[in-house]
């Protein structure tokens, strides 16, 4: 066995995942999702939206061999096989979470028709497409709003939540909910949530129900959508100032999951519950099929920064005990500091975090821009700069972008971190190991107890597979370790990713441990047999 590599992969055969018999997985427990803000990934170079410093779908499409080629035999695309878009309905602005109509694509993206393009090539591509719909709240600009603030008799009245006096109550996190129509101080109040310029839609109204639904049947049977991202989905129902988690908004996302089933069997939606664990779990399976598990994402980064893996082995213990079905993880997304600027531009640290997001249980989502370490920091619109195609940025555009790209992405970018060892090819390289591994997409997970305060240890095993992962969550080497294993079993072939740094691959010990020394920031995923196979 090789002992010194700068990457070794052992290919092990796609064996059934499952006994004869049992029931298949949903396609999402297979798939490995890529977030996308549209207006930061490409901008196109013909057509009426070319060159004008805006990503647009048709900037997007041209971009899709990156995410996925549909040739197994190259190892240049990242081997994507979902992709989510960040709202891409007609916004007043930039970011699109304010819509004014639901069923047009926003005209600095494009048409309906490049939208229905966009899913014909990623179908292909064997890419299944979600897009972000937003059930929560309207743009105060939507025709919605503007007939009922204007019209107190309009049957629109209901569809937002009004007061004629200040109720005087604040939102869940100390900002203003209440606000005043106009400013004659005589008018209503309206309730929005995230700001005066997104009033809350009140869903409990039947006619405002029928008519999300008709918006969800629009996208996927005309537009051909593999599922929603749902967005601020805690917040869709309040009970004065209970104004998370109510149960009247699970029982109704439940009725809208099952209208959107009864349209589409293989339908998927996740949604964005920013919450605690007991609270995400009350969503799953039946509100959403899944939801994001931010703790566990907070976890992964604190126990990376600390070089320790029980931040990371506390949640996940949690989670494998909270969850019966696969649960959305992820390292960031649109809303958070970007991963290399929280791990402090630590790369090593980055590439660890995304061998234990690829090895983990549960349905991964990667951030655009995650791979080549972009970084950025609050405010918003800097954690959603331009991708970094190359260090001119023409890979982007040929004319200034809307928003500067990072300082440093002359050496964070595709093109300069193609070849090598280099982050983006560490994640290439993780993605086809969990595409190639069912124990890894969709194993049961058990989580086991080293005596190092550094090394992270899980098994992954289906009827037919049983994986040994082992991680080094800290810059420092890891020497004389012992892992004990779940039951016994012996060494059969090793999949390897030393894309970090060189070190010494464990040694493992038959029977039911196993023990040796593991390099700085190192991942190494041995494949088990048991004891008397013979494999």
């Amino acid at each position: 066995m090789t002992t010194r590599a700068a990457f070794v992969f052992v290919a092990l055969s796609l064996l059934t995942p499952l006994a004869l018999g049992a029931p298949e997985p949903d396609w999402w427990e297979d798939s490995v999702f890529y977030e996308i803000f549209v207006r930061s990934f490409a901008d196109s170079t013909e057509g009426p939206l070319a060159n004008d410093g805006v990503g647009d779908l048709q900037g997007l499409i041209t971009k899709l061999d990156y995410l996925n080629d549909n040739d197994p035999n190259t190892d240049k695309d990242l081997g994507i096989n979902a992709i989510w878009l960040m709202p891409i309905a007609q916004s007043p602005s930039y970011h699109g979470y304010d819509v004014t109509d639901y069923a047009r694509i926003d005209d600095e993206y494009g048409t309906n028709d490049d939208f229905r393009r966009l899913v014909d090539e990623c179908h292909a591509r064997g890419i299944r497409v979600i897009v972000d719909l937003v059930l929560n709240h309207s743009s105060h600009e939507h025709p919605w709003f503007i007939e009922a603030s204007s019209d107190p008799e309009s049957p629109k009245r209901d569809w937002y939540t009004w007061s004629d006096d200040d109720p005087g109550y604040r939102g869940p996190w100390g900002q203003q909910v209440w606000h005043r129509a106009s400013r004659d101080d005589n008018a209503p109040f309206y309730y929005g949530c995230f700001s005066r310029q997104m009033p809350d839609l009140n869903v409990q109204n039947e006619d405002l129900t029928r008519e999300l639904k008709d918006i969800a049947r629009f996208w996927i049977e005309d537009m051909n959508v593999d599922g929603f991202r749902l967005d601020a989905i805690k917040h869709m129902i309040e009970n004065g100032e209970q104004q998370e988690n109510t149960q009247d908004t699970i029982d109704w996302l439940e009725d809208f999951h099952t209208y959107c089933e009864s349209l589409k069997p293989d339908f998927f939606a996740v949604g964005e519950v920013w919450s605690s664990t007991d609270q995400v779990k009350r969503y799953i399976p039946k509100a959403v099929d899944t939801a994001f598990e931010f703790d566990l994402s907070g976890a992964i980064i604190h126990g990376l920064n600390e070089g320790k893996a029980q931040p990371i082995i506390d949640r996940m213990k949690l989670i494998t005990s909270a969850y019966d079905t696969p649960v959305a993880t992820f390292l960031t997304n649109h809303d958070q500091a970007r991963l290399m600027t929280q791990l402090r531009e630590d790369e090593p640290a980055a590439t660890v975090a995304a061998s234990i997001l690829l090895t983990l249980p549960g349905v991964p989502f990667l951030y655009y821009g995650e791979e080549i370490g972009h970084t950025g920091a609050k405010p918003d619109p800097n954690i959603r700069t331009p991708m970094q195609w190359d260090a001119q940025g023409e890979g982007f555009s040929t004319t200034k972008p809307w928003r500067d790209p990072q300082p440093d992405s002359d050496t964070r970018n595709v093109e300069s971190m193609r070849y090598g060892n280099t982050l983006l090819k560490h994640y290439i390289r993780m993605i086809k190991l969990r595409h190639d591994n069912p124990a890894l997409s969709h194993g049961r997970t058990t989580i086991l107890t080293p005596d190092h305060p550094a090394i992270l240890a899980f098994e992954r095993e289906t009827e037919d597979q049983r994986l040994l992962i082992v991680i080094n969550t800290s810059d420092e080497g890891a020497y004389q370790f012992r892992v004990p294993l779940s039951r016994p079993g012996i060494m059969g072939r090793e999949i390897q990713d030393r894309s970090a740094v060189f070190g010494t691959t464990p040694i493992n010990i038959p029977g039911v441990w196993m023990g040796g020394a593991i390099a700085p920031h190192d991942t190494v995923i041995f494949e088990l047999n048991e004891p008397g196979s013979g494999g």
